[in-house]
């Protein structure tokens, strides 16, 4: 079998308005360990449904109420002007200023 592209390796979250829980399946790495931490912190909200560990993915069945999505609306140009002035004046330095630093 061939390996799977980065395009192949989804994340899906299922439900109906009728349900009480999500259907997780997913590929992802970090998804997977924050999934099944909590499920064995709290196994009556969160349990691993299925596992293929050939090609690497995961199915979780979560409570609804434990999972939430967050939407972030960009940042206008006077909140960044504002973010790299505190960073600035608070001594945070970007990777590209380092480098240029180093150079």
């Amino acid at each position: 079998m061939t390996r799977l592209t980065k395009y192949e390796k989804e994340t899906i979250i299922l439900t109906s308005e009728g349900d009480d829980t999500y259907s997780v399946y997913t590929f992802n790495a970090a998804l997977k360990r924050r999934l099944a931490d909590f499920a064995k912190k709290y196994p009556d909200l969160c349990r691993l449904v299925s596992e293929d560990k050939k090609i690497g993915c995961q199915s979780y069945v979560i409570d609804k109420a434990r999972l939430s999505i967050r939407l972030t609306a960009p940042y206008s140009e006077e909140r960044r002007k504002a973010a790299r002035l505190y960073a600035q004046d608070h001594g945070f330095k970007s990777e590209s200023s380092k480098l240029h630093l180093d150079s």
